[in-house]
Protein backbone atom coordinates (compact mmCIF):
# COMPACT_ATOMS: atom_id res chain seq x y z
CA UNK A 1 0.00 0.00 0.00
CA UNK A 2 1.85 2.64 -1.33
CA UNK A 3 -0.88 5.28 -0.30
CA UNK A 4 0.18 6.03 3.20
CA UNK A 5 3.73 7.52 1.72
CA UNK A 6 1.80 9.49 -0.50
CA UNK A 7 -0.67 10.79 2.25
CA UNK A 8 3.12 11.51 4.09
CA UNK A 9 3.88 13.74 1.06
CA UNK A 10 0.97 15.60 0.84
CA UNK A 11 0.78 16.42 4.66
CA UNK A 12 4.08 17.58 3.90
CA UNK A 13 3.31 19.86 1.34
CA UNK A 14 0.38 21.47 2.78
CA UNK A 15 2.47 21.93 6.25
CA UNK A 16 4.46 23.91 4.08
CA UNK A 17 2.14 25.63 1.95
CA UNK A 18 0.09 26.32 5.02
CA UNK A 19 3.58 27.51 7.02
CA UNK A 20 4.68 30.04 4.34
CA UNK A 21 1.33 31.75 4.15
CA UNK A 22 1.18 32.32 7.67
CA UNK A 23 -2.06 29.39 8.55
CA UNK A 24 -2.30 28.00 11.56
CA UNK A 25 -4.96 25.77 10.49
CA UNK A 26 -6.03 23.71 7.16
CA UNK A 27 -9.77 22.33 6.66
CA UNK A 28 -9.50 20.93 3.56
CA UNK A 29 -7.61 19.59 0.64
CA UNK A 30 -8.55 18.89 -2.82
CA UNK A 31 -6.81 16.30 -4.94
CA UNK A 32 -6.93 15.48 -8.71
CA UNK A 33 -6.17 11.98 -8.88
CA UNK A 34 -6.23 9.96 -12.27
CA UNK A 35 -8.13 6.95 -12.95
CA UNK A 36 -5.06 5.29 -14.03
CA UNK A 37 -2.38 6.64 -11.24
CA UNK A 38 -2.22 3.50 -9.39
CA UNK A 39 -3.89 5.39 -6.28
CA UNK A 40 -6.80 3.27 -4.97
CA UNK A 41 -8.84 6.71 -3.64
CA UNK A 42 -10.27 4.40 -0.75
CA UNK A 43 -7.03 3.38 1.04
CA UNK A 44 -5.27 7.42 0.17
CA UNK A 45 -9.13 8.28 2.07
CA UNK A 46 -8.39 5.57 5.38
CA UNK A 47 -4.60 6.48 5.39
CA UNK A 48 -5.81 10.37 5.10
CA UNK A 49 -7.96 9.92 8.08
CA UNK A 50 -5.61 7.85 10.21
CA UNK A 51 -2.55 10.24 9.48
CA UNK A 52 -4.29 13.70 9.91
CA UNK A 53 -5.45 12.44 13.63
CA UNK A 54 -1.74 12.85 14.91
CA UNK A 55 -1.23 16.31 13.40
CA UNK A 56 -2.16 19.30 15.33
CA UNK A 57 -2.72 21.47 12.03
CA UNK A 58 -4.54 19.22 10.04
CA UNK A 59 -6.94 17.72 12.76
CA UNK A 60 -10.33 16.90 11.45
CA UNK A 61 -8.72 18.24 7.94
CA UNK A 62 -11.34 17.08 5.18
CA UNK A 63 -9.93 15.13 2.30
CA UNK A 64 -11.79 15.51 -1.08
CA UNK A 65 -10.66 13.51 -3.78
CA UNK A 66 -11.99 14.43 -7.54
CA UNK A 67 -11.14 11.46 -10.01
CA UNK A 68 -9.69 12.57 -13.55
CA UNK A 69 -10.81 10.63 -16.53
CA UNK A 70 -8.18 8.62 -18.38
CA UNK A 71 -8.09 9.89 -21.97
CA UNK A 72 -5.46 8.72 -24.63
CA UNK A 73 -4.66 10.26 -27.66
CA UNK A 74 -3.93 8.27 -30.87
CA UNK A 75 -1.19 9.85 -33.47
CA UNK A 76 -2.76 8.44 -36.29
CA UNK A 77 -6.28 9.35 -36.25
CA UNK A 78 -5.31 12.49 -34.33
CA UNK A 79 -8.42 11.66 -31.78
CA UNK A 80 -8.88 11.23 -28.75
CA UNK A 81 -10.49 8.61 -26.56
CA UNK A 82 -11.52 7.19 -22.98
CA UNK A 83 -8.24 4.77 -21.91
CA UNK A 84 -10.19 2.18 -19.10
CA UNK A 85 -12.47 1.31 -21.59
CA UNK A 86 -10.27 0.85 -24.65
CA UNK A 87 -6.44 0.75 -23.42
CA UNK A 88 -3.86 1.12 -25.81
CA UNK A 89 -6.04 0.41 -28.81
CA UNK A 90 -7.60 3.76 -30.43
CA UNK A 91 -10.99 2.11 -30.90
CA UNK A 92 -11.61 4.99 -34.07
CA UNK A 93 -8.81 3.21 -36.21
CA UNK A 94 -7.11 0.10 -34.67
CA UNK A 95 -3.80 1.85 -34.35
CA UNK A 96 -1.61 1.19 -31.18
CA UNK A 97 0.20 4.15 -31.68
CA UNK A 98 -0.76 5.67 -29.06
CA UNK A 99 -0.02 8.12 -25.41
CA UNK A 100 -2.11 8.54 -22.94
CA UNK A 101 -2.71 12.67 -22.69
CA UNK A 102 -4.30 12.56 -18.88
CA UNK A 103 -5.39 10.59 -16.33
CA UNK A 104 -2.32 9.58 -13.87
CA UNK A 105 -2.17 12.57 -12.14
CA UNK A 106 -1.74 12.80 -8.28
CA UNK A 107 -2.24 16.32 -7.96
CA UNK A 108 -2.79 19.01 -4.67
CA UNK A 109 -5.66 21.07 -6.39
CA UNK A 110 -6.62 23.53 -3.50
CA UNK A 111 -6.06 24.10 0.07
CA UNK A 112 -8.66 25.44 2.42
CA UNK A 113 -6.87 27.35 5.51
CA UNK A 114 -7.57 29.25 8.29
Amino acid sequence: MHELGIVFHIIKQVKDVALENNCSKISKVVMHIGEVSTVVPYYLEDCWNWAVAKEDMLTACKLEIITQEAVTWCDNCRQEYPTVAHGKTCPYCGSGNTWLLRGNEVEIKEIEAK
